[in-house]
């Protein structure tokens, strides 16, 4: 595989705004302050990503009174995000990077293993961005399942 750029801790984390699941634009810099989880995934709709969607949905409230806000991007359109928000009833925003540009600046788009093969696509990635704009943990490659209960462990939330 090629290198790509990953994010570390201590790295200043990219700004982005993007378009939310009704079309309003959210930045980065609308969470300046806070403690934030940015977690990418490849799909709204499919089995891995709305079991993850839905993990952070359950956990929200802990997350929020632990002092956690959660975005999720993928290269869904705001239309597909809306219609995945309204079926799985979830309860923080979704961004729409249709053209991949912020998924590639984070470190989250690029090449990956799929089933022993090499494709691009969107790598499965978490980041705790500080209220000071920098990355606290990086993580890359992570499992649809499970992975917020590991977080919160990690987090000692």
């Amino acid at each position: 595989m090629s290198e790509q750029k990953r994010l570390a801790e201590g790295d200043a984390a990219p700004e982005f705004s993007l378009p939310d699941s009704t079309g309003e634009q959210v930045s980065l810099s609308d969470f300046r302050g806070r403690t934030v989880l940015v977690y990418f995934y490849p799909a709204a709709g499919t089995p891995g990503c709305t079991k993850q969607a839905c993990d952070f949905r359950d956990n929200l409230a802990g997350l929020n009174d632990a002092g956690f806000d959660v975005i999720g991007i993928s290269p869904d359109k705001p239309a597909k995000l809306a219609k995945f928000v309204a079926d799985e009833k979830l309860t923080f925003p979704l961004l729409s990077d249709e053209g991949r540009a912020v998924l590639t600046e984070w470190g989250a788009y690029g090449e990956k293993q799929s089933y022993g093969r090499t494709i691009t696509g969107v790598i499965r990635s978490t980041f705790v961005v500080g209220p000071d704009g920098k990355i606290a943990k990086a993580l890359y490659n992570v499992k649809a399942t499970g992975h917020v209960a590991k977080l919160r462990k990690d987090l000692g939330i």
